[in-house]
């Protein structure tokens, strides 16, 4: 991956943090700046433009959950959050707020970096990625077309704001129409995807995902739950009620 191009944003109010990891990624060729709160934040995304932000949950002034609202209403940058709690609840409610991904202190920098890499391979198609795959592959379903070189839903002409994590899921369940899927077999075709069985934020991706493509979320008409197995992608959209 081409990194030299790529800009990062940390935002957290530990300074030794904030060098330690603008000395790391720098190293490993980003462009790194850094913020020691959301006032900070705002001012510097008002004048620049990033690839994705590194977010701390506990900020002084608005947390790292009302910043990650903030964002969301705004653009859909990549958000990876960290927090010194680490807990299920605040990863989930991350998710939840458009967070792409979320890793609890302390941690190696180098899982920080594969997060990164992870996130922005979602984003984006890898170097291979056009030669592997016609120029404008569509996968459609209702009134959406999912474009797979941009990694862009539309719906009539409009486009969707989706955050990576929601796309890659989307693009699995696009791939596997009329098929249940368990979350342990969602886990295993997301790629770049590192997360224990139990893990709870594939319902909270698929949550989000019927907020923004289903007419009724809760009368899904393309993502059903299947009681006991798992998730049914119908790209007929015809509405469960069996």
């Amino acid at each position: 991956m081409d990194t030299k191009n790529t800009k990062l944003l940390i935002v957290d109010d530990d300074p030794r943090l904030r060098e330690l990891l603008q000395r790391y990624l720098g190293e490993q060729g980003f462009q790194v700046s850094a913020c020691e709160d959301g006032v900070a934040m705002q001012r510097h995304l008002a004048e620049a433009v990033v690839d994705l932000i590194i977010l701390d949950l506990m900020l002084p002034g608005d947390d790292g959950l009302t910043l990650a609202r903030w964002i969301r209403a705004r653009q859909d940058t990549p958000i990876i959050m960290l927090s010194a709690r680490g807990e299920d609840v605040d990863r989930i409610v991350g998710l939840e707020v458009g967070a792409d991904d979320y890793l609890p202190k302390p941690f190696n920098p180098r899982e920080l970096l594969a997060r990164i890499r992870a996130v922005l391979r979602r984003r984006q198609p890898g170097e291979g990625a056009e030669a592997m795959q016609p120029p404008s592959k569509l996968l459609e379903f209702g009134e959406f077309q999912l474009n797979l070189s941009t990694l862009t839903l539309t719906r009539d002409g409009n486009r969707i704001s989706l955050t990576s994590g929601e796309l890659a899921l989307l693009e699995v369940f696009v791939e596997h129409p009329n098929q249940i899927l368990s979350r342990d077999r969602l886990v295993d075709l997301l790629k770049g995807y590192d997360r224990s069985p139990f893990d709870r934020s594939i319902d909270v991706r698929i949550t989000r995902l019927r907020r923004k493509i289903e007419t009724d979320p809760k009368v899904p008409e393309f993502i059903r739950t299947v009681w006991g197995k798992g998730y049914l992608f119908t790209p007929q959209g015809e509405a469960f009620r069996g």
